[in-house]
């Protein structure tokens, strides 16, 4: 992680503006078929994608959207036919951090333009009963081709006397992937977020953190619509698999299976929904080879949704989830990277939107961790690192977007699609402290970046 000199700021700047325009006009012109978050599951039920997203592109889904992924992403058109579902997405964006922080690279420690991202999906139907979300993506910051989400399902409804549920089978590569709601780790927001600003290091097992390292499955059932639940286990994926899905180096060296638990309720009543739910996941692994030790993360959560949405022209989309690890650190403290066995970790966010005709979108979120101090393990180090050995951290987000397509009426329904945002995040507090938080004189408030995107979309 290198500063960049005058002239490498501006190599990298011109051709990354470059490869934004020609992606740009690529995707406007020389595509035809532009299309929602998941574009090909637009084609495969001939609804405009805000049938299924809130904001008229993903991925904050309504009730609709939540049964067709229930489902197993299998809804059709009346006539029964079933599209080849490829879809593709691309990111491109401007960063602005306040201070100059290290960044890969050939790119600039203080403001970027930069291709961001393409991912390439399998997503839709396959069978009656069968359907598929995967995804592979490019990383253009960091050069890399890899496996990114994957969520492979079976289901079906049986009903058992006066009760009607909807049963089934996920295969999926990251806990909350599978899950229905915008209010866990995987789905949450804020969704969106620049590659070339600080973000601080430390968060629950679950938010991401196993992320295309593990593969899982779970049994799931909807029942009477109002009741979910589902338990799953994971296991670590080899070196090898790793290496051909494109992310060597990511082994999280599980031991044994790790269970996953999710419970909700939820309610629909005229337009108000509102979900709340219950999540557990842990987790053993064995990262060092000087000790038979092992370190353990077992998180529990709570979170809730609300959502008020007639389609137009108010809708309000609401979230908020509090995750609670304890870490068993027996083998980072037989090593010495760590000062105690134990450790704890509390992680709050909760952001609301106001969508304007499915088009016009304000959104506010704040985020809080707090956890146990341990000096080993939060050390002081330039931007990343923590002076009080403590991992506390809070912020906010405010973002304002334009989603101009993908209502019913509008152009070229269902294929054509466009999300455009202007985001600002900032943090009061980073890695344990306001000021001098990494030792180094770095404040909270240098780390607080201004990010303008771009996120197309087309189906095959």
């Amino acid at each position: 992680m290198l500063s960049q000199s005058t002239l490498c700021r501006r190599k990298g700047r011109d051709a990354a503006t470059s490869i934004f325009g020609l992606t740009l006009l690529t995707v406007l012109v020389g595509l035809p078929r532009i299309a929602s978050a998941v574009p090909s599951f637009a084609t495969q039920t001939g609804l405009p994608c805000a049938q299924c997203h809130v904001m008229a592109f993903g991925p904050q889904l309504t009730e609709y959207g939540r049964q067709f992924k229930l489902n197993g992403y299998t809804f059709k058109k009346q006539d029964g036919s079933l599209n080849i579902p490829l879809a593709a997405t691309i990111i491109a964006g401007y960063n602005n951090v306040s201070k100059a922080a290290p960044t890969p690279s050939p790119y600039s420690d203080k403001e970027n333009l930069a291709l961001q991202n393409v991912s390439a999906y399998f997503a839709g139907g396959i069978t009656e009963h069968l359907g598929a979300f995967v995804k592979a993506t490019y990383d253009n910051i960091f050069r890399n081709t890899a496996w990114d989400k994957l969520d492979v399902r079976y289901a079906r409804t049986v009903n058992l006397g006066t009760h009607s549920s909807v049963v089934g089978i996920t295969v999926n590569n990251s806990p909350t992937a599978q899950d229905l709601w915008n209010s866990t780790p995987v789905w949450g927001f804020p969704y969106l977020v620049s590659e070339l600003v600080p973000f601080p290091g430390n968060a629950p097992i679950l938010d991401q953190r196993l992320g295309a390292a593990v593969l899982g499955a779970s049994a799931y059932s909807m029942i009477d619509s109002r009741w979910y639940v589902e338990l799953g286990f994971y296991r670590g994926i080899t070196d090898k698999w790793l290496a051909d899905l494109g992310d060597p180096g990511a082994n999280p060296h599980i031991v044994g299976a790790a269970p996953y638990v999710r419970i909700t309720w939820h309610q629909q009543s005229g337009p108000h929904y509102l979900e709340v739910g219950l999540v557990g996941f842990s987790v053993k692994q064995q990262f060092f080879s000087t000790t038979s030790e092992t370190n353990r993360s077992t998180d529990f959560g709570i979170d809730a949704s609300y959502q008020f949405n007639v389609g137009t022209p108010h809708a309000f989309d609401a979230h908020a989830s509090w995750i609670h690890e304890n870490r068993k650190l027996d083998a980072s403290f037989a090593v010495g990277a760590s000062d105690s066995t134990s450790n704890s970790l509390d992680t709050l966010k909760a952001d609301v939107s106001y969508i304007i005709d499915q088009t016009w979108v304000p959104t506010v979120g704040v985020f809080n961790t707090n956890g146990s101090t341990n000096p080993l393990m939060f050390s002081p180090a330039p931007v990343n690192g923590s002076a009080s050995g403590a991992p506390t951290t809070g912020g906010y987000t405010f973002r304002f977007e334009w989603v101009p397509f993908g209502k019913t009426g509008s152009l070229a329904s269902p294929w054509v699609n466009l999300r455009l945002g202007l985001q600002y995040m900032g943090y009061w507090r980073f890695n344990g402290g306001s000021s001098n938080y990494d030792g180094f004189g770095r404040s909270a408030s240098d780390n607080n970046s201004l990010f303008l995107y771009t996120w197309l979309a087309a189906a095959h």
